[in-house]
């Protein structure tokens, strides 16, 4: 695909978009205990609308897929009605909108769950690392390797945040199969040691994916429809030896169903597990013939070039949109970019060092 820079627009969801910035899906825990999106996270997004397409943050699709304090849910028609409203403030700023669907897996814990194990692909807990619970911040547990009846709830679930998705307006649905939750512990040899049609090769471990994407393509065209992956990631425990096989294949499998576009955490902000050399978007760009973008430590000159080189069609930024809700004006005008708070206004709270951030304004 041509591109020339970040402030051209890009044919998405058979649209033009305004731009090719991206608001990356930040968890910032401010839909409270019952999950349901409010008009805090609304002005949130309002005021992030600057990008062309705004995906919202990891949502769950159902309360058995929780693992993260006060993170919004897609399960029930007030969480969608929630969701809606939102909508409507984004696109009322000229911008479209995508639901990232989330299912925690393993990288959850049984304060979540009423005493319940999480779910994984198999009974292999995350080693040396906590979770902040409900309760307190407690190390990871071993999880319930996850039945065929288990797998066949978990797609209906992932049905129904389609469907609810879409009553709720969103132009398209992001597939989360990063970062080392449910899907990308299917995925990933360490966290997936089955001995059924789940695991061991890679067609196996692949499987988990096709079945849930498949449940979204029958509720939304393919075009509306993105994934995002994470070759390189180490966070949350992932990383096999087969990983550029596996996401080699991975992706030759999106392209074929003709989604609308695949979305790479290609840098190594996060970590890297250093079983090789890192992927790039030079590796995956010969294999995928729609939108590609990319994610995770990008700032203006190596998003610049990203796009003026065809690598990427669209680029993600995280923590710049934190504080500079008008990131794509900055960026074009050289103005300066305010510095974003503390870490402890990050997860959970309410406005503050999250929608009180204003537009710049000269001195």
């Amino acid at each position: 695909m041509s591109a020339n820079d970040l402030f051209t627009p890009v044919q998405l969801f058979n649209h033009e978009l305004k731009n090719r910035f991206v608001l990356a899906p930040l968890t910032r825990g401010r839909a409270g205990i019952a999950r349901i999106p409010n008009d805090t996270m609304g002005d949130y997004y309002e005021q992030r609308a600057t990008a062309g397409l705004v995906i919202v943050e990891a949502t769950l699709i159902s309360e058995e897929g929780t693992g993260w304090v006060d993170s919004p849910g897609i399960y029930t028609d007030e969480m969608t009605a929630g969701w809606k409203t939102i909508v409507n403030r984004v696109h009322a700023q000229n911008s479209k909108v995508v639901l990232q669907m989330w299912h925690c897996g393993r990288a959850s814990h049984s304060d979540f769950h009423n005493g319940r194990k999480p779910l994984s692909a198999s009974a292999i807990k995350i080693d040396n690392d906590q979770i902040h619970t409900p309760e307190s911040k407690k190390h990871y547990e071993v999880p319930k390797a996850m039945s065929k009846d288990d797998i066949t709830r978990t797609m209906a679930d992932f049905k129904n945040a389609a469907i609810k998705a879409k009553e709720a307006g969103f132009d398209g649905i992001e597939v989360h199969a990063a970062n080392g939750y449910l899907i990308n512990q299917f995925l990933d040899g360490v966290s997936n040691q089955r001995d059924d049609e789940y695991g061991g090769s890679i067609e196996n471990r692949m499987r988990f994916l096709k079945e849930a994407l498949a449940e979204v393509l029958d509720v939304f065209p393919a075009e509306s429809v993105g994934v995002r992956i994470s070759p390189n990631g180490v966070f949350n425990a992932m990383g096999c030896d087969d990983y550029q096989a596996l996401y080699i294949e991975v992706v030759k499998y999106l392209n074929q169903q003709k989604i609308g576009y695949l979305h790479i955490m290609d840098g190594l902000a996060f970590g890297f597990h250093k079983r090789g050399e890192p992927m790039t978007l030079n590796d995956f760009r010969p294999l995928f013939d729609q939108v590609i973008i990319g994610n995770c430590g990008y700032d203006f000159e190596s998003a610049t070039q990203a796009i003026a080189s065809g690598q990427a069609d669209m680029i993600a930024f995280g923590r710049p949109y934190i504080s500079n809700p008008d990131l794509p004006a900055r960026y074009q005008h050289g103005l300066p970019l305010a510095e974003h708070s503390d870490v402890t206004h990050w997860y959970g709270g309410g406005a503050e060092g999250y929608s009180d951030y204003p537009a710049y304004k000269a001195e």
